[in-house]
């Protein structure tokens, strides 16, 4: 059994034929079974334009989640904070809190809109990520000059979703930190990203939310009854990604039998591949020595899984699996879970 927490990162996303408010219910509907199946957290994503994506408003659909369950923490992973005010987002997740007291977490992000018109809409200007980061944590403490109105219901903590600068920020700040991708070398050279959290480690300044540096990974994690449905499980998705890297645009998840009778040029494949190395897709007993393995080596205190395909059901059945390789972990509010250990 592995002992790390247990997360979901569920970004709404769309399926081909349906309508996007049924992404929505569905990622509300995936949260009550998430808290019945014992996940510790159940986070939800901030997308622009993006077709293939519903979840554009990360309070809102946590306002949603919050109304259907009791106990599981609900984060978002996360806001984008370059799109916002420090003290609108503040606002917004103090309100959350009002629905789901010390149950609520900030996910802070700094990537840009997904396309030139997006950012454009979006006002995208040059920031300084910290400084608003900084801001944004006095107004949910009640240190700025101007006080939150709504109080928040409890501590509303803050996380840093980390590439390399992210993590520099993290550990001057005293945050804990998501991170995936690249630096989890699921799919290439792990030592890059071993070099940069042992640096978010050295670095990390202990502050009032965090005695010590945390890392939490997130990257996509299917489980099924043979490897070949796991892998099938994972086509929807990485035919998405090969479109949005060859085309621009990332579209709506499409049914295994429909991805696999498209044609794929060899640079599509190539995606469809590289987004396969990506994940942790398998059995039960392939996917928890693969996980085993990711949490030694990043010394991570919880995985989240970002994983989505087509068919719900499946999914469902997925979730289910992957929660069973865990040790039920008690639900932890705010100070504890921002005290979970994490490797030297």
């Amino acid at each position: 059994m592995l002992t790390a927490g247990l997360s979901l990162l569920d970004r709404a996303r769309t399926r081909a034929g349906e309508p996007d408010a049924a992404a929505l219910t569905g990622t509300v509907s995936r949260a009550v079974a998430a808290e019945r199946l014992g996940f510790e957290r159940f986070w939800v994503a901030e997308h622009h334009g993006v077709p293939g994506i519903a979840g554009s408003a990360p309070a809102v659909l946590l306002a949603a989640v919050a109304g259907r369950t009791t106990t599981i923490r609900l984060g978002s992973a996360g806001v984008m904070l370059p799109h916002h005010q420090p003290l609108v987002v503040a606002e917004q997740f103090a309100t959350v809190s009002a629905f789901a007291p010390d149950r609520v977490d900030l996910g802070l992000g700094r990537s840009p809109g997904f396309t030139p018109p997006v950012r454009r809409a979006l006002r995208e200007t040059e920031r300084d990520f910290a400084a608003d980061l900084a801001e944004l944590r006095a107004y949910l403490t009640g240190t700025a000059e101007i006080t939150l109105h709504p109080q928040p219901a409890g501590a509303v903590p803050l996380f840093v979703l980390a590439t390399g600068r992210g993590l520099q920020v993290a550990a001057e700040l005293g945050l804990p930190v998501v991170v995936g991708g690249p630096l989890l070398g699921v799919a290439g050279d792990p030592e890059p990203g071993l070099a940069a959290l042992a640096g978010y480690r050295r670095a990390f300044r202990p502050s009032a939310q965090q005695p010590g540096p945390r890392v939490a990974i997130s990257l996509d994690v299917l489980v099924a009854d043979t490897a070949a449905e796991a892998a099938d499980l994972l086509l929807p998705e990485a035919w998405a990604m090969a479109q949005a890297r060859t085309t621009g645009a990332f579209p709506p998840l499409e049914p295994v039998p429909t991805v696999r009778a498209r044609p794929l040029t060899a640079r599509q494949q190539q995606y469809v591949d590289r987004t396969a190395a990506a994940a942790v897709a398998g059995t039960a007993a392939q996917v928890a020595s693969r996980l085993a393995e990711l949490v030694e080596r990043t010394g991570a205190a919880e995985v989240v899984a970002s994983s989505s395909t087509s068919d719900r059901d499946a999914l469902t059945a997925s979730d289910a699996a992957l929660a069973e390789l865990f040790e039920a972990q008690p639900v932890r509010g705010s100070a504890a879970a921002m005290a979970s250990p994490s490797a030297p």
